[in-house]
């Protein structure tokens, strides 16, 4: 049979365009649906619009500290329209390099939502597309939780990067990564910032050391944290929005369910056409990113798995290369970094303390905590802590951690030798670099 298509993706976030592109290069005839802007959740409301503003919150800090330097007092305020103007600005930019990108590589746009006819064939609009091979990259989107009264009047994560102003007062639900970041940006930004979370820490499956540096840091910045919380109720006020939680109240104007969960995008896809198997609400796949259907894939957000950008490009790319390349192989998911970009700055690769005593039995702990030399200057109470996890028997290094400034950069350099299945041994005969936090790495003894 002929088809219009020897691949056709469904969404055009960043595994669907690293998909098709790298099937491009091989020849194949590809294809890409999206009903919105390119770039998916990562470009256009998550990693790189948040990360700008983590810039933006982090200068009133550097203004203050340069006073320690000899630097006179700065008084500066924020144009929050002009920030986001800015930060819109570079989104807008980013599309357009995508789609010169798509256009390049010979991959064909096609503007709008798809959704499955029939295992072979996709309807986007009013027009049928037949398709050898399908991939499904839909990602993923925030969702509201329907036990709390008056939740229609509180905002997604996403909402955060439309506010036409800048709350004087913030309420964020949920202690995962996304809503500890947002705390440290608003509250950076001049936001009073109260974060309620459901347990008695942060952070939650992240090790525990890291888990606690950055939940001090929080609070020592002037986040309030408010733990353990079992009931909510959002009413509105004259002022604006009240939480109430148990005896406590919190006026605020705004509220944000900033990290109290995401979920596949698959909503409208009529997956049942195609006959794609969901479980507990995930597209289900092998190794190779597969579904129950020989000829259709899924990969990123919307199979549930690691719920990463740079995951879903390596998802996508292994498959084009084993579909088209010629080249069999899968995605390894060991030993895979991320970071939490709070202030301070949380990174992570490979196990926590937990999980290794868990799995190996005998670990040794090799932990430092100290002020960083920028801030002997600033008067500011800053601490960098760095964790290396080492199993006792092979003196293989399980695990590092490091909450402070850099962190994201540093574990960065530090994952290539969890990869390559690095000892301590050979942490210990690397030169430092003198003087930097990083070489606190190499000396720890």
């Amino acid at each position: 049979m002929s088809y219009d298509f020897d691949l056709f993706v469904i969404g055009g976030g960043s595994g669907g365009i690293a998909t098709a592109r790298r099937a491009a290069s091989y020849g194949a005839k590809a294809g890409i649906a999206e009903s919105g802007r390119l770039g998916g959740t990562c470009v256009n409301r998550g990693c790189i619009p948040k990360k700008l503003m983590v810039y933006a919150s982090r200068f009133p800090g550097q203004f203050t500290e340069a006073a320690g330097y000899g630097w006179s007092p700065v008084s500066s305020k924020l144009d929050w329209l002009k920030m986001m103007l800015a930060v819109n600005q570079e989104v807008e930019r980013l599309n357009g390099i995508y789609e010169t990108m798509l256009k390049k590589s010979g991959v064909e746009i096609i503007l709008g939502y798809g959704k499955f006819i029939d295992p072979h064939t996709i309807a986007v609009g009013e027009r049928k597309i037949t398709a050898a091979k399908i991939l499904i990259a839909v990602g993923g989107r925030p969702v509201k939780p329907d036990n709390i009264p008056g939740i229609e009047q509180a905002i997604v994560s996403d909402d955060i990067f439309r506010l036409p102003f800048q709350p004087k007062k913030m309420v964020i639900l949920g202690g995962g990564y996304i809503g500890v970041e947002f705390a440290c940006i608003m509250q950076g930004l001049g936001t009073e910032v109260t974060l309620m979370i459901r347990s008695d820490k942060i952070l939650r499956g992240f090790d525990e050391d890291l888990r606690t540096e950055i939940q001090t840091a929080m609070e020592n910045h002037g986040i309030r944290i408010l733990t353990n919380i079992t009931s909510l109720e959002i009413t509105q006020s004259r002022g604006g929005l009240e939480v109430k939680t148990g005896s406590q109240i919190v006026a605020t104007d705004t509220v944000s369910l900033a990290a109290t969960g995401r979920i596949p995008n698959l909503e409208g896809l009529a997956l049942e056409n195609g006959g794609v198997l969901v479980q507990n609400g995930a597209i289900v796949v092998d190794k190779y990113s597969r579904t129950n259907q020989e000829h259709i894939f899924a990969v990123g957000d919307c199979t549930d798995r690691i719920n990463l950008t740079p995951v879903a490009i390596n998802e996508g790319r292994a498959l084009a290369d084993t579909q088209f390349g010629g080249k069999s192989r899968t995605m390894v998911y060991d030993n895979i970094p991320s970071a939490i970009f709070t202030t301070p700055e949380g990174a992570t690769v490979g196990l926590t303390e937990a999980e290794a005593r868990n799995q190996y039995g005998e670990v040794k702990v090799y932990k430092s905590q100290f002020r960083p030399l920028y801030h002997t200057l600033t008067g500011r109470d800053e601490k960098t802590m760095m964790k290396l996890i080492v199993d006792s028997k092979t003196d293989k290094v399980l695990g590092a951690h490091m909450v402070g400034e850099h962190a994201a950069e540093i574990i960065q350099g530090v994952a290539i030798v969890l990869k390559m299945g690095g000892k301590k041994a050979d942490f210990d005969a690397t030169v430092g670099i003198h003087p930097t936090s990083a070489e606190e790495f190499v000396t720890m003894r």
